[in-house]
């Protein structure tokens, strides 16, 4: 059996092996691998690093006594750092894993997306988890940026769990029962310092003690700064974090307390890093002079880089040919496929269309490693297109006489032609000179070429990264590009990519480098290797493998509810191979919500459901191509039997706690640094629902649903269940509560607050639910504008675009609570976050308000109503239930020929008569026929101001006719300004008794 210590020293072997030197644990605690100056320092700056070391990983809060066999306070990892990147660091990382005898033929390897950031020491960096068999392994990172600094050349950290990975090979569940050495195991060896040491993390550790740690560590870490010593500045640095991790986990940590550390250790370490630079960059930056050897590839896979083949474009086939195109990338994560195949189709077809080549029908595919786009028929050469150059007019041209002047023959000679030749032609109206000038056509080959190569260089994601290459940035690597026009290779450069006829299919194939002779033959190339590189044909084999293996054990998948998680799936894989497993009857204890959100959230299992709907005890993992199904199976299910040990050891842990305690404990919860702690969030949340509440009539039991549910609002964020699975936020609160006594309409309302999650989502159903859910959203949109942290672009941390189409969906859909305007909720929010001394703008409300009146108009046009209709609504937009009962009024209307009438002579009016107008007029001035009848019909209006449509418009239909007539016989602007003002003011009458918010001449123009 392959021992622990076997593990580590095989890794240390194989990457020293590879040109990695060695180094030694950091001799104080620290969280991770990655916080080893070996790692975090040396990262930064321009100087080669590749180290490999062991780092047991100190983390307080995850002491467990010894007890939890998963969760230890402190661990071992095994930390690669790759300064630069080499290029296939993929390839090497599964080497690696053949190193500590696990087969990457048998197993399912998968790299999984994860967006790796540690704002405490400002670092950031885009790669994956690795999966074994559905267990997070290593997590490998190409770091962009550590201590504020961007980091150049761009390195790769792979960090080993050794814990995880010597348990899944040696087939224990316990961490205390792997063999660590020959006869000894891991409890045997660690048992007892597990235990003590989380004896002292959490209940021992004395506070005030490690308050004075915390202190003079930072002090004596600012005192080296100055001293321009980073070396210890950052081994104190080190020391105050560990510090203020035995405080957190001793739960002696505030929020003002945890905002001001964080701050203080953020600042210390980017002045270390930026300290660091500058003393290598006095020390001439030494380890750019070495000659220390290259990383070794060993049998790992280099990513296919062809030599280029000389190519006689004079030899080219004359006639059409298909031309194919192959953008290999290193896992894309799930959305960002779809993304890329929708922007390789848009801008090849818009760049084709421009070009003078012409072809067929543009297909463009994808899948997680790979963007495939075919051209049919496209042409082999551009023809040659005859083009005017325009200069001066012709006036300026030629003199009086018909001679040339200075400008013409400037003109002529700036063009290399003589002035004879020069035609006259019309532009934009007017005649010029110009001349005639014939643009040669170009190959197919250099069209085609400029065309990929800068696709390549635009292609883009909601994040981005550089890896080796000096100038491409995309979600992922970029790593080769197979370009045909039938036989030939189609030469195209994108910085140092370069293009040829070698694909790369599974990296586990036994020929993973494919020679494509001709573009019609890559998509069958890629087919016969097992690749699905269409995602409907894939999406329909996840499918179809799921529903059989569900169906052989009496069950069935709501694919329709599990469509977001299909499609994830789809693009998880390039081969889709389902395989059923089963986790036990006994976890079907657990409330389904928490199986399910394992399964979908951590897993991305499909669960699998009796005809009734319920849960039964098996579920589908999908694999990535061929593998060892029963070594898979039993992985996959160790793995989720683990998670649901957790689950159950947190779900029996907090409902130990009285529900007072969970919503205390949510004081020690930071919301954001200037907006205070989850608790006073909560209560914000409370006290404006109980203000917005006073605008609608609630029954008695309602308000005391309302207030008791107020109290406990976010209650459930501090439990143990929600902290590891924050997604289950409101559904556990509903759960403990009820478990803990209170009233189901209290539980449900605690849930409902949380209500809709997604578009889409259900709403809340009860009042007080979706009065809680209203002022959750109007105090986080008001907070979040009041301290300037609004949406910008793509980036939205704090999900206001959702709160904003929530807040709208509730208010149109609860029709009793129509007083509650949307001006109304941010008063109330910002009322109350001044009194936390939180300052408020009147701007930064105007600005909430313009946002939420812009996802309304979004979610209108999304839901088809055509843009004449929302232009016509906007302004009702802060009563959102009043704009879409406008909306279904304007519908019913129409359907009356009659209506479009009246609309169009209001919205005359509202075009003639000027902004600001006075609805009084003086009868006795207002003597002419026209005139008299339409007072007459005027004065029998009744004021429609605050009413809907259906109650105008029986009143205000009789009044089109004089009205037109009025139009047509009346000046309206009269010299005298008396008699002016009451004409305008009788029609102004009309507007205003009209129902309040229509904008009548958008809706003409919709009508």
């Amino acid at each position: 059996m392959l021992t622990v210590q076997d593990a580590l020293i095989r890794l240390q072997k194989f990457w020293t092996d590879r040109g990695c030197m060695t180094v030694q644990p950091f001799n104080t605690e620290v969280g991770a691998g990655t916080m080893n100056p070996a790692t975090l320092m040396r990262v930064l700056g321009p100087e080669p690093w590749r180290v490999a070391y062991v780092e047991p990983s100190v983390r307080p809060d995850d002491s467990r006594y010894g007890e939890n066999p998963n969760r230890l306070q402190t661990h071992t990892q095994f930390q690669v750092i790759l300064k630069p990147e080499p290029g296939n660091p993929q390839e090497l990382y599964l080497e690696s894993l053949e190193a500590l005898d696990i087969d990457i033929h048998a197993h399912d390897i998968r790299f999984v997306e994860d967006n790796w950031q540690q704002p405490a020491i400002g670092a950031w960096g885009l790669g994956w988890e690795v999966w074994l068999d559905g267990m997070e392994i290593t997590q490998f990172t190409y770091f962009q940026q550590v201590g504020g600094q961007n980091l150049d050349p761009i390195p790769v950290e792979l960090t080993y769990g050794i814990e995880r990975i010597m348990m899944a090979q040696q087939g224990v569940s316990h961490f205390k029962d792997m063999q660590y050495a020959p006869g000894i195991t891991y409890g045997e060896a660690f048992g007892q310092q597990e235990y003590e040491m989380s004896r002292y993390y959490l209940d021992d550790a004395d506070v005030a003690a490690n308050q004075e740690f915390f202190d003079h560590y930072v002090a004596e870490a600012k005192r080296m700064i100055e001293q321009r010593l980073p070396v210890p500045a950052y081994n104190y640095v080190l020391k105050s974090s560990h510090a203020f991790n035995v405080l957190d986990a001793r739960g002696a940590i505030s929020t003002t307390e945890r905002a001001k550390a964080f701050s203080t250790m953020r600042g210390l370490a980017r002045d270390v890093s930026k300290l660091w630079i500058e003393r290598r960059e006095e020390l001439d930056f030494p380890l750019l002079k070495t000659e220390a050897p290259k990383v070794l590839a060993g049998n790992a896979v280099r990513h296919p880089a062809d030599d280029p083949e000389h190519v006689d474009v004079a030899a080219l086939p004359t006639d059409d040919q298909t031309l194919a195109v192959e953008f290999g990338v290193e896992e894309l994560p799930p959305h960002v496929v779809g993304q890329a195949i929708d922007f390789v189709r848009d801008t090849l077809t818009e760049r084709l269309d421009v070009s003078r080549l012409t072809h067929g029908a543009i297909d463009v595919v994808g899948t997680p490693r790979r963007i495939v786009a075919t051209v049919a028929s496209l042409s082999a050469h551009e023809p040659d297109a005859e083009s005017l150059r325009k200069g001066p007019k012709v006036a300026a041209a030629y003199d009086e006489n018909g001679e040339p002047t200075k400008a013409a023959q400037g003109f002529a000679r700036g063009q290399k032609v003589d002035v004879a030749d020069l035609v006259k032609a019309e532009f934009d109206g007017a005649e010029h000179v110009a001349v005639k000038v014939t643009e040669t056509g170009r190959d197919v080959l250099a069209v085609a070429g400029e065309i990929v190569g800068d696709i390549v260089d635009a292609l883009r994601a909601d994040k981005n990264m550089r890896w080796c290459d000096p100038q491409l940035s995309y979600s992922r690597p970029v790593r080769w590009i197979v370009a045909l026009w039938g036989e030939t290779v189609v030469p195209v450069h994108a910085s140092e990519l370069s293009s040829g006829r070698t694909t790369y299919v599974h990296r586990t194939d036994a020929t993973p480098l494919v020679r494509v002779a001709t573009a019609d033959q890559l998509r069958d190339v890629l087919k016969t290797h097992g690749l699905v590189v269409d995602p409907a044909t894939r999406r329909q084999q996840v499918i179809d493998q799921a529903r059989a293996l569900a169906e052989s054990v009496g069950g069935t998948i709501d694919f329709d509810g599990e469509s977001a998680l299909v499609d994830e799936i789809t693009n998880l894989v390039e081969e889709p191979h389902a395989i059923l497993g089963t986790y036990g009857e006994k976890h079907l204890k657990l409330p389904e919500q928490i199986l399910t959100t394992v399964m979908r959230k951590h897993q991305r299992y499909l669960p699998v459901r009796d005809a009734q709907g319920a849960l039964m005890p098996y579920f589908v993992t999908v694999a990535n191509g061929d593998c060892d199904d029963e070594l898979v199976k039993l992985g996959n299910e160790t793995v989720l039997r683990a998670r649901y040990e957790d689950a159950a050891f947190f779900y029996d842990a907090d409902l130990k706690v009285p529900l007072a305690d969970l919503r205390s404990g949510i004081d020690k919860l930071t919301f954001e640094n200037r907006l205070g702690s989850v608790a006073e969030r909560a209560d914000r949340i409370n006290d404006v629902a109980r203000e917005i509440a006073s605008a609608v009539t609630l029954s008695a039991d309602e308000q005391l649903t309302l207030e008791r549910a107020g109290e406990l609002a976010k209650f459930d964020l501090s439990s143990q269940m929600v902290i590891e699975l924050s997604s289950l936020a409101g559904f556990m609160a509903r759960e403990y509560a009820t478990k803990a006594g209170e009233t189901p309409q209290v539980a449900q309302a605690l849930w409902e607050m949380e209500l809709p999650r997604t578009t889409g989502d259900a709403l809340p159903e009860s009042t007080p639910g979706a009065l809680l859910a209203l002022a959750d959203r109007f105090d986080l949109l008001t907070a979040m504008f009041a301290i300037g942290a609004k949406p910008s672009g793509s980036s939205d941390p704090f999900a206001l675009r959702r709160a904003a189409l929530g807040l709208l969906s509730i208010l149109r859909e609860h029709t009793e609570l129509g007083a509650i305007t949307v001006d109304a909720g941010l008063a109330a929010a910002a009322a109350r976050l001044r009194t936390q001394g939180i300052e408020v703008s009147d701007e930064s409300i105007a600005a909430a308000k313009e946002f939420i009146v812009g996802r309304f108009a979004q979610q209108l046009r999304d839901e088809g109503v055509p843009v004449g209709l929302v232009s016509a609504v906007t302004a009702l937009a802060a009563a959102p239930g009043v704009a879409t009962q406008a909306l279904a009024d304007i519908e019913s209307a129409r359907k009356d020929d009659r209506f479009a009438g009246l609309v169009e002579a209001v919205q005359r009016i509202t075009r003639i008569v000027p902004e600001g107008t006075s609805s009084s007029y003086d009868r006795a001035l207002l003597a002419g026929d026209a005139e008299k009848a339409l007072v007459t019909y005027v004065e029998e209006l009744p004021d429609h101001a605050n009413d809907a449509l259906p109650q105008w418009i029986p009143d205000a239909l009789p009044l089109v006719a004089p009205l037109t007539t009025y139009f047509d016989d009346v000046m309206l602007m009269a010299d005298d300004e008396q008699l002016r003002a009451s004409r305008l003011g009788l029609v102004q009458t009309i507007v205003e008794r009209a129902p309040r918010g229509i904008d009548w001449r958008a809706l003409n123009s919709a009508l």
